[in-house]
């Protein structure tokens, strides 16, 4: 017997369908697997909270894919923008409670990058 298509709206988020798994270490990946959000997170942590802070990392990211990480943090409730504390009008990156959660996933990428990997110097304490 064929299905008969509802006109129900999908119950399933946005969120939902655009993951490719429901394993929680793909959602995970899905959100800061790419070779730049952990290091954005990594500088918050070590607490740069401006834009121009992020850009001085050895790493040179690009402005756009950085504006665009920042963008997605953001929306995904793992960063918040704050008044600069320098009173200028500019505001400031924080982490949220969710975003602070990254920092033993941090560490422990510190810690295997430290021994097992030739040459590595740690920045995060």
């Amino acid at each position: 017997m064929p299905r008969v298509r509802s006109n129900r709206p999908d119950r399933k988020s946005a969120t939902a369908r655009a993951r490719r798994s429901p394993c929680p270490v793909a959602c995970a990946l899905d959100l800061f697997g790419d070779r730049w959000t952990l290091l954005i997170v990594r500088d918050l942590i070590l607490n740069r909270t401006r834009f121009k802070d992020f850009m001085e990392s050895p790493e040179g990211v690009p402005t756009n894919i950085l504006s665009e990480r920042l963008a997605r943090l953001l929306r995904h409730g793992i960063i918040e923008q704050i008044p600069a504390a320098d009173g200028t009008k500019r505001l400031a990156y924080h982490l949220t409670k969710k975003g602070a959660a990254l920092r033993p996933i941090l560490k422990a990428m510190r810690d295997w990058g430290l021994q097992w990997t030739e040459g590595a110097q740690a920045l995060l304490t």
